[in-house]
């Protein structure tokens, strides 16, 4: 099984990958337990002086200006964690707790929270073993970082509250560590504090969305060139030299991809034939500028995203000449802002891709295919309750467009008064990204389908192995109506599992 070795400078998006979805072990490097045993001398020094210091031997929040003593200090930690633990709601994915955990494990592991070694190596203990904490959907304000969600895996480390074995079997969190021979851990000073204290959560699901939106990019890519092919289109639109004179590189992948798809094809350049046009419509023409515009819009996302995964979020921090300084590093907004952007431009191509899908679907645009796509007009109704479906996810998307990083909502008595709702920004862009598979994968159904109905004319080859595999995967191809959901779940696994992408690129080559 493939391992993800920890050190102190942060880990890539292709680690995180790994231990959520791809369930790698993970181990600490000899460096990194070295800095969680400096940073920790550190703490205990501080914590046996007579003055108070924050997160060390204080509340927290609104109650940091207690001081706290020796004897209540292990009591203050586990009562944090309990207390913290307040999540509520369905349970969040298993990928998602596992991303969270590790994240956590990765600024642990930095040197710069006090954290003893032995504490980072039982969390990797717990991934290691399979076993993932029971996480509430509800809980995350997304400032002082995503609180009740990494209360919640705390409490497990704690050997308390809820966790799922390897088998998904949702048992006591003791029972489980006890089972694969885990210790659970005594929390000492700040180690609570330092458990919670990160933007861990919204990061993993950056990630993550990241992934499948590279995916889901080329695909779309993909379905739009089969669109453009569909409907006689024009792909003199695509030249490298039109948009080399606007130089975004996402439109230019973009253009470059279809341009690859469409290679060889009889079908294009038909715009002149029987019923005349200039110009083919913007959902076909525009197709690079919306989904270039996401691409640039994911290498932004990218860039916040591979800082925040080199970043040690925590507070306070053990900063390299011994000093503890409180600071505002775990306010989510960097994060959150680039979830809410990912939401807003995939609603978009979400948009663009239905109007292509009903273009195809409309006997009085669609250059003489037949209404719907149907095999007997009127005695079948094709695929129009297909497209019902995709408006319905499209216009689903545009609501979860809509920010959570606008709002905010004052929480510990005023002390936590700005929040960024970075949790819920990735909640619902992961939504976002479930939903805009379907309709991609929608839109692949129907310009397949279209395609096959265009006889006389010869695909390109890369459409042709594009269609070849979709059938081979169960999604059907034109005929009379029948049952119409399983080929429609059939092509959203096609489109999901990156089927699509695989398809074609034996053909055109590596797609942008």
């Amino acid at each position: 099984m493939h391992t993800v070795v920890v050190g102190t400078t942060g880990v890539t998006a292709s680690d995180v990958l790994a231990v959520a979805r791809g369930g790698a072990r993970v181990e600490l490097s000899d460096e990194a337990v070295s800095a969680l045993a400096a940073a920790r001398e550190i703490v205990d020094a501080l914590a046996a002086k007579p003055e108070p210091v924050y997160g060390v031997s204080t509340g927290f929040g609104a109650l940091a200006t207690r001081h706290i003593s020796p004897e209540l200090r292990a009591q203050l930690q586990r009562n944090i964690v309990r207390s913290h633990a307040a999540g509520m709601g369905p349970h969040v994915e298993r990928e998602v707790v596992r991303a969270l955990m590790f994240l956590r494990l990765k600024t642990v592991c930095s040197g710069r929270t006090g954290v003893r070694p032995s504490v980072a190596q039982t969390m990797a203990d717990i991934l290691n073993a399979g076993i993932t904490p029971v996480v509430h959907e509800f809980g995350s304000l997304g400032c002082s970082g995503d609180l009740a969600p990494l209360s919640h895996c705390a409490l497990t480390l704690m050997g308390e509250g809820e966790a799922k074995g390897p088998d998904g079997t949702i048992r006591p969190a003791g029972e489980l560590l006890a089972a694969h021979g885990i210790e659970p851990v005594e929390l000492r000073e700040k180690e609570g504090l330092a458990l919670l204290n990160g933007t861990d959560g919204m990061l993993g699901m950056l990630v993550m969305a990241l992934a499948d939106l590279d995916t889901l990019y080329k695909s779309a890519d993909i379905t739009a060139a089969l669109s453009l092919e569909a409907l006689l289109g024009t792909d003199r639109v695509l030249a490298p030299e039109l948009h080399a004179i606007r130089p975004h590189p996402g439109q230019g992948a973009s253009a470059a991809n279809m341009l690859a798809v469409l290679k060889g094809s009889e079908l294009t350049g038909h715009h002149q034939d029987d019923a005349p046009r200039v110009q083919d419509a913007y959902s076909v023409r525009c197709a690079p500028q919306v989904a270039g515009a996401g691409r640039d819009t994911m290498t932004h996302a990218r860039l916040v995203a591979d800082r925040e995964l080199a970043a040690a979020v925590d507070n306070p921090v053990v900063l390299p000449d011994g000093r503890v300084e409180s600071n505002g590093n775990f306010h989510g907004a960097p994060v959150a802002y680039v979830l809410d952007f990912l939401a807003i431009a995939a609603a978009d191509l979400g948009s663009i891709t239905e109007r292509r899908t009903d273009r195809l679907l409309d006997k009085n645009r669609s250059h003489g295919l037949p209404p719907f796509l149907a095999d007997d007009a009127g005695v079948d109704s094709g695929l129009m309750i297909a497209q019902y479906t995709q408006a319905a996810l499209v216009s689903e998307m545009k609501r979860l467009a809509v920010p959570a990083s606008a709002d905010s909502i004052p929480s510990s008595a005023m002390q936590e008064d700005h929040v960024s709702m970075g949790w819920s920004a990735a909640r619902k862009l992961r939504t976002a990204v479930d939903n805009l598979t379907r309709i991609v994968a929608i839109e692949l159904y129907a310009a397949t389908r279209a395609i096959e109905l265009r006889t006389g004319l010869t695909p390109a080859p890369a459409s042709q192995a594009a269609i070849s595999a979709a059938r081979a995967a169960g999604v059907a191809g034109p005929g009379p109506d029948r049952f119409l959901s399983p080929d429609l779940a059939a092509a959203d696994a096609f489109v999901r599992g990156g089927h699509l992408v695989e398809a074609v690129e034996p053909v055109t080559g590596p797609l942008a």
